[in-house]
């Protein structure tokens, strides 16, 4: 019985050890399988940034309940803002850049890790269509300029006008100063990223957007590069970013978002912790009068979070069990301070 004891002793000290030693090298202890293991899964799920992220769940909803294949559920739910007027920095009625054109950026991502891009497009209203088809129809990742432009109108899509009279007047307006000062809680409602897992656990993210207002000819943020504005790992989860994108670029935000949840961290945890690595990182820095940056995430087990560095930030949620709503995100400051 003595002897039995001991082996069991070893053995449950031997395990500990182990536990420990895999947690020192930066991988999942053993306490966080076991912990996750007794957690509901939950699919399908839709995650996006910002009020205008409501209707675009709810399309994105409509399309996988009706079965459709998570990329084109995706396309389909972010074209809705693309396409709003009223929507002041996404697509057509998007704010222009400070010579007066409105340009835009957008990518999309798949549980395979393949990925389409589109950076500095002009007179396209569906950018993320034109990524979705970089990922399908070419061999590259990124298309900028002239030579997305170029792609689209290879692939049939539609030049068009996407400055609106009502975006034109803001701007001729805010030429009278000509002071940048890129608030995005209040001046730009900013990119809308979304992140989904659908009905196989598959994960998908897509963010579209015109960029932030008035900025330079020729300005790109971090929405459509890979890492920065969005980044997935199917074995781990999503993350996506709004804000200022120089910070975000800076950080490689959304793929640390990423990394954190591979090592055990809930989605929520992992977009506070970046979120206030980068405010370490610009609490000096001449970008930090303006700087707002959020993160969302998403696991693969359907679990989702948020956080911001600045009060303010929300997004829609849309599941089976609470349907398609509004949620605040925490954040480490409010904008007075």
């Amino acid at each position: 019985m003595s002897n039995r004891r001991n082996f069991i002793k070893k053995t449950t000290l031997g395990t500990i050890g182990l536990g420990t030693f895999i947690g020192v090298n930066g991988m999942t202890t053993q306490e966080t399988p076991l912990k996750s293991a007794s957690k509901k899964v939950k699919k399908p799920v839709v995650i996006s940034t910002w009020n205008h992220g409501l209707p675009a769940n709810e399309e994105t909803w409509k399309q996988i309940k009706t079965g459709k294949k998570a990329l084109d559920a995706l396309e389909a739910g972010l074209r809705i803002p693309e396409a709003d007027p009223k929507v002041r920095s996404v697509g057509y009625g998007g704010y222009p850049d400070r010579e007066g054109k409105v340009t835009l950026d957008a990518c999309i991502m798949d549980h395979n890790s393949n990925c389409g891009s589109v950076s500095f497009l002009e007179g396209i209203m569906h950018p993320i269509s034109v990524a979705k088809r970089v990922l399908e129809n070419t061999p590259h990742v990124m298309l900028s300029g002239s030579g997305a432009l170029q792609f689209a109108l290879s692939e049939g899509f539609k030049e068009e006008n996407l400055l609106t009279p009502e975006a034109e007047k803001d701007w001729k307006k805010w030429l009278e100063e000509s002071k940048y000062k890129p608030v995005i809680n209040f001046e730009n409602h900013d990119t809308i990223s979304m992140l989904m897992v659908d009905e196989d656990g598959n994960l998908a993210g897509g963010c579209t957007t015109s960029g932030a207002a008035w900025k330079m000819y020729g300005r790109v943020g971090d929405s459509p590069i890979i890492g920065a504005g969005l980044f997935l790992d199917n074995e781990v989860g999503a993350a996506a970013a709004t804000g200022l994108g120089e910070a975000v670029i800076r950080t490689a935000g959304s793929a640390m978002v990423v990394e954190l949840m591979r090592q055990g961290k809930s989605p929520y945890e992992a977009c506070k912790e970046i979120t206030e690595r980068i405010y370490e990182k610009h609490k000096n820095h001449r970008d930090m009068e303006y700087l707002q940056v959020g993160f969302i995430a998403l696991n693969n087990k359907g679990e989702h979070g948020a956080y911001s560095l600045r009060s303010g930030f929300n997004y829609a949620i849309c599941d089976d069990e609470k349907g398609n709503r509004m949620e605040d995100a925490k954040f480490k400051m409010t904008w007075d301070k």
